[in-house]
């Protein structure tokens, strides 16, 4: 492959700035001001997400003022609640609504809360449709990662983790969860502890003077009430307790869980009082049966000698009661517990089983006899706190989404010449192979029609190649696409394995009309005359057989080569016939398929979408049918406002809304889009000088180098590679035949075009535009 001539071509120098490769790392342009929309439960809702998001909502605004935030909070009905938007948990549309809302706002970033209760659907699964419509950057919470999920529970978090492009937990346990059973990458991973109070250290008595408290050993539990909670276990440790702490008063504050109380009132907490009554600890256990804010609750919680948590279920993962309570220097005694074991380890705490009432007896018993071992065990608890107070937390969240907001973005140059060394690497003597990883060309994958149709178009038009290998490559590409005719069949195929063998008699529809379109585009624009010759006698030969085909993207492609044929060699009877027949097909479409909010050819979008326009104008310009022409950039002006984002930027359709019917999901986006916006442009700009056109092509072009949701640089001049487009987590690292070429083709078409004028000179290119652009 290597000895390729044009390996080392020469390149027009850019006209300012610094050049980085795609595989510099270090070259980030962070803003100082984010914008974050934070998804989940929130207040009046009275749940712990709920807390949480609020506390993430207010820490950030208080620490990190530059980071504005936006509210989506999920609650049973839809509207906008003072200054939050509202999502119905339960109604799909709300969902897409939300998304198409965040992506609108031009957000940074978008924050979810995730916990399966807490959205529609089985499992809450309507949180998935929700992440697939996100353009911004999504940070993802998980406040519970099960080690034994449901099949549906496990795709459901693993779908989440793969639309994320940051994911925090605040424990080390949820964190290797996600690594080993969900599939999360080690470098999106962030832990996180859950946030806590900042508040000095000793000032239970002052507060239990306040409470009335003056002189008894409190006791405390709080949050929402639930069997989950293990409360029987504490208060039926009581006896023992009280027999030999008299004054000892067991607080249980908080109100009965909300859904707890929707299935079944409050017939727990009867429960659990008539269990009081039973044991005779009504001087000795008190009630507060409300869900505090939290100034009050932290009044309450400092009041507190010792901190239960006899939770029952060991696989709570986050407990931001239990944070609160170190963080305020609490001793606890709790049940080992997922986050307990992690918060309370190297004696910040102590550790009783579960289920067992003599052990929390025993543990409380022996603090209350030991004010020493009490104060020693409160001030280790205090000092594990410093590192979970509010200011550290709103400090890793701000690093958060900075990481998952961060651009690295390059100024594009409209006459700089990318090297040929990419499509080399990608070539050898039979054409171009299909698919890389990474940079490496995959034998396995083998070659296709497509890519050597599109890498003979980009030998017709490459700049600084010295003629002799424009010929030799240029012939071996001709040639594979004319041994892919199958004379028995009147048909191209498509796929052939490393070997040369194919893998099929017949190819696609595309990849033939992309197969005609690269002959029509030959006798125009390749500058050798046998080339031409060559391509002029095969396109004559496929012509009738591929001027019977249908499926619109492949009947533009064929347009789009019968145009490039007609305005070299004008005239051909065939060629006329086929274009007014294919021109007549669009033009019916675009009538049948048309609403008023959906000008397309089609009830949905798929690949190349700029090419049926770009088709109908061209076959309009040839045929002088101003009608179609005038529908043709009508309907490019639609699919140009499809493909733009709220911030400006290009947004190709993503390859997850092909087969959709009248919906446009953000990811994958993929090269071949950006580089067909660009033709589109050039030849719509070439017939009638709108500006917003070449505005267009320009945004379009830029997306290679980082003005894309991601800010990933997919382009390298040095090398001409192109990374094989932008996921959910930024660049795909694979530099494939398709993407490459399209790049290459787009940096001509913008040369070609527009390069001078971008440049800084005079409107010089226009007229040449009309007469190079098929």
């Amino acid at each position: 492959m290597n000895d390729m001539g044009f390996l080392d071509a020469p390149r027009k120098q850019q006209s300012s700035g610094q050049v980085h490769s795609i595989f510099d790392r270090n070259n980030p342009t962070i803003s100082n001001m984010r914008r974050i929309a934070i998804v989940g439960t929130f207040p009046p809702r009275k749940c712990g997400i709920a807390t949480f998001t609020s506390d993430l909502d207010e820490q950030l605004r208080r620490h990190h003022p530059s980071i504005s935030t936006e509210i989506y909070s999920l609650a049973a009905e839809p509207g906008l609640r003072g200054d939050h938007h509202v999502i119905a948990s339960s109604d799909r549309e709300s969902f897409l609504c939300a998304a198409r809302s965040i992506n609108e706002s031009g957000v940074d970033a978008v924050w979810l809360q995730h916990e399966y209760g807490i959205f529609g659907g089985a499992d809450g699964e309507l949180v998935c449709d929700f992440v697939d419509r996100l353009a911004p950057p999504l940070i993802l919470t998980c406040h519970t990662v099960l080690a034994q999920p449901s099949p549906r529970q496990l795709a459901i978090l693993r779908h989440l983790v793969a639309r994320s492009s940051q994911v925090m937990v605040m424990s080390h346990h949820s964190l290797q969860l996600l690594k080993g059973l969900y599939g999360a990458p080690e470098h999106i991973l962030n832990l996180i502890e859950h946030g806590a109070p900042d508040r000095p250290f000793g000032g239970a008595e002052d507060a239990k003077r306040k409470l009335g408290l003056g002189g008894r050993k409190v006791l405390m539990t709080f949050g929402l009430l639930g069997p989950g909670k293990g409360l029987e276990t504490a208060i039926k440790a009581m006896p023992a307790i009280v027999a030999r702490n008299p004054h000892v008063l067991y607080r249980i504050v908080g109100a009965t869980h909300p859904d707890l109380v929707a299935r079944e009132g409050e017939a727990y907490r009867e429960r659990l009082m008539d269990l009081v009554v039973d044991l005779q600890l009504e001087r000795h256990v008190a009630w507060d049966n409300r869900f505090l804010e939290t100034h009050e609750l932290l009044d309450q919680l400092e009041a507190c000698d010792i901190y239960l948590t006899p939770y029952a279920s060991m696989q709570q993962s986050t407990s931001g009661t239990l944070s609160y309570a170190v963080a305020m220097g609490k001793a606890v005694v709790s049940t080992p517990y997922l986050h307990a074991r992690e918060l309370l380890a190297d004696g910040v705490g102590r550790i009783v089983p579960a289920g067992s009432s003599g052990a929390i007896a025993t543990e409380v018993n022996a603090l209350l006899a030991d004010p020493g071992a009490l104060l020693a065990l409160q001030r280790r608890a205090y000092a594990r706190g410093r590192t979970t107070v509010w200011p550290h937390f709103a400090d890793s969240a701000a690093s958060l989404i900075a990481s998952a907001a961060a651009r690295t973005r390059e100024e594009p140059c409209y006459t700089a010449v990318p090297s040929l060394n990419g499509v080399a690497m990608m070539s050898d003597s039979t054409g171009m192979l299909q698919h890389s990883v990474g940079i490496v060309p995959d034998r396995n994958h083998g070659y296709c029609l497509d890519d050597n149709a599109r890498a003979l178009m980009l030998m017709n038009v490459a700049e600084g190649i010295d003629p002799r290998d424009r010929q030799r490559w240029s012939t071996v590409y001709a040639s594979f696409i004319q041994h892919a005719w199958n004379s028995d069949h009147k048909i191209f195929r498509n796929f052939m394995r490393f070997d040369r063998s194919w893998c099929e008699d017949a190819g696609s529809e595309d990849s033939n009309g992309r197969a005609l379109w690269a002959l029509g585009h030959t006798i125009k624009h390749s500058p050798n005359l046998d080339v031409r010759e060559w391509a002029l006698e095969l396109y004559e030969r496929v012509l009738p057989p591929l001027g019977q085909l249908t499926s619109p993207r492949a009947l533009a492609f064929v347009m789009l080569g019968i145009c490039g044929r007609l305005k070299a060699l004008p005239g051909h009877e065939p060629s006329l016939r086929i274009l007014t027949q294919g021109g007549e097909l669009l033009a019916s479409l675009l009538k049948r398929s048309r609403r008023p909010n959906w000008v397309w050819f089609e009830a949905m979008l798929a690949y190349d979408n700029p090419r049926l326009p770009q088709a109908l104008a061209e076959a309009g310009d040839v045929l002088g049918r101003s009608d179609w022409t005038e529908e043709a950039l009508e309907t490019l002006r639609w699919i140009a406002s499809k493909q733009t984002s709220a911030a400006g930027h290009f947004r190709p359709i993503g390859s997850d809304t092909f087969g959709m019917e009248g919906e446009t999901l953000p990811f994958d986006q993929q090269p071949l889009e950006a580089q067909a916006a660009i033709d589109a442009c050039a030849s719509a700009w070439a017939m009638t000088g709108d500006e917003t056109f070449r505005h267009h092509a320009k945004t379009a072009f830029a997306w290679f180098f980082g003005h894309n949701d991601r800010g990933a640089v997919l382009a390298d001049w040095h090398s001409g590679r192109c990374r094989d487009g932008v996921t959910p987590r930024g660049a795909n690292r694979n530099t494939g035949a398709e993407s490459i070429l399209a790049f290459q083709l787009a940096s001509a078409g913008m040369r070609a075009s527009f390069g001078l004028d971008f440049d800084g000179g005079k409107d010089t290119r226009r007229e040449r535009a009309r007469e190079i652009l098929a």
